[in-house]
Formats: structure tokens, sequence, C-alpha cells
């Protein structure tokens, strides 16, 4: 009997391990990065083209342990000139039918160059003279505006890839979309109530929604909701300009 009830513990520990396995929490593998943190190399570079390059549509987020689809825009995004590793943002939130405007301020912490650039099929960007392939890091704070319903504020880790092309412009780092694993722009993070004080995790990212359970996304080539989701917002899809 004793054995038994071993081993049933075992299988149900096992079995709320694997549901709760976390996917998509690093866009690159630490290892392929060096540790230096090179912020003051890229002092003069301006990302705010990063933040808005994806089409909306696909950019896709969960908020509450339920996965509730969440969907964020970025209306405006400008360079702070007296901090310029801060950034300025001015947003819309929109779950279900609730829609708010947002400000706050995305704050570059840390950035890593990749050891071995990345260069897409048939190395189709050898020759494009890019110069390095880059992980920047970020925190982000974004508050709702209070006068509106449901509102809360955002905070959180922000990590996009990036390149500098050989006009030394930042780009938006594409070069592996084809990848079923790609991913950019993950914010991960919290959303907390201003009515209750009550927090829920808040993740979104272009092309999949970074850090949720395996069992959310089961698509392989692009994001694909488990059924037992499918409820919570997911079941349309649109490309309807919604903050507008």
């Amino acid at each position: 009997m004793k054995n038994i009830i071993l081993f049933l513990v075992f299988f149900f520990s096992l079995n709320v391990f694997s549901q709760e396995k976390l996917c998509r929490t690093d866009i690159w593998d630490n290892a392929e990065l060096f540790q230096k943190n090179e912020i003051e190399k890229y002092a003069n570079n301006d990302f705010s083209v990063l933040w808005n390059h994806t089409q909306n549509y696909l950019v896709y987020g969960v908020i509450g342990d339920n996965y509730q689809r969440i969907s964020i825009k970025f209306i405006s995004i400008k360079r702070n000139e007296k901090s310029k590793n801060e950034y300025i943002i001015r947003g819309k939130s929109q779950v279900n039918s609730n829609i708010c405007d947002f400000i706050g301020t995305i704050t570059i912490l840390k950035i890593q160059e990749l050891k071995k650039m990345k260069f897409g099929i048939d190395d189709e960007y050898k020759n494009a003279g890019i110069k390095s392939q880059g992980l920047l890091i970020a925190n982000y704070k974004f508050t709702e505006d209070k006068n509106q319903k449901d509102t809360g504020e955002f905070r959180g880790t922000l990590q996009t890839i990036f390149y500098v092309d050989k006009n030394d412009f930042i780009k938006y780092n594409d070069i592996e979309s084809h990848k079923d694993s790609y991913f950019n722009n993950a914010f991960t993070g919290k959303w907390k109530s201003n009515n209750s004080g009550k927090e829920k995790i808040c993740n979104w990212g272009d092309y999949r929604v970074p850090s949720v359970n395996c069992n959310f996304d089961i698509g392989s080539g692009e994001l694909s909701v488990a059924e037992k989701y499918l409820k919570n917002g997911w079941n349309v899809k649109s490309k309807q300009k919604w903050w507008q």
C-alpha cells in the first residue's frame, strides 16, 4: 500500500510539473550570447523602430491564469532625449470589448551580442553587410487611464532581438522568422488592477506568446491555441484596427 501511495504521489507531481512547464522563455539561448553588457556601445542608436514593426494582428497576448486574450497596440514610441535608454510609450489595450489607453516607458538595461551571427536560409544574409546581432533586455511600465473601466498597470521585462545593418541602422531581426521556434518582442510580466490591487500574469509578443504553459500553443509553424483555451477570446481572428 505504501508503494502504491508513493507511486501516486510521484505520478501526480510529475503531471502537475508537466502542466506548469513554460515554453518560449528566452528568444535565444544564453550560451549563444556574449555576457558583456554592450549598452554603452549602442548609446547613440535609436531602438524605437523595433516595437511597432509587426502587424498588430500577429501580436498575441494573454492575461490571467486562464490565458484570456489581450491585445496591445503602441500608438507612439519616442526616445527620451534626456535619458537615451528610455522610451516614452503611448498605447491601447483590449480585453474582449474593453479598450483602455495607457502611457509609460521602456527602459533598456542590457544589450548582449550574438557570438555567431545567424544568416537565415541558405545563408541569405551572409553578404548583406550585417555588422552585429544582439539581444536587448529592458524593463517596461505602462499605466492605463484610471478614468476608464477595469484599468491597471503593466510591469515586466522585455526581450527583443535586432541587428545592425551595413549603414549602422538598427533593424528588427526577422532573419530566422521561417523557423517554427521564432518569436520576438517578448513582454513578460504582470498586470495589477487599480481597483482591487490584484495581479495577473500578462505576457505578449510577436508571432507567439512568451513564457506560457506548453499546453497553450500547440502549433508547429504558427500559433495554434489549444481547444481548452479557445473560449477565452481566441475564437475570433480579425485584422480590424480596433485601436482607431
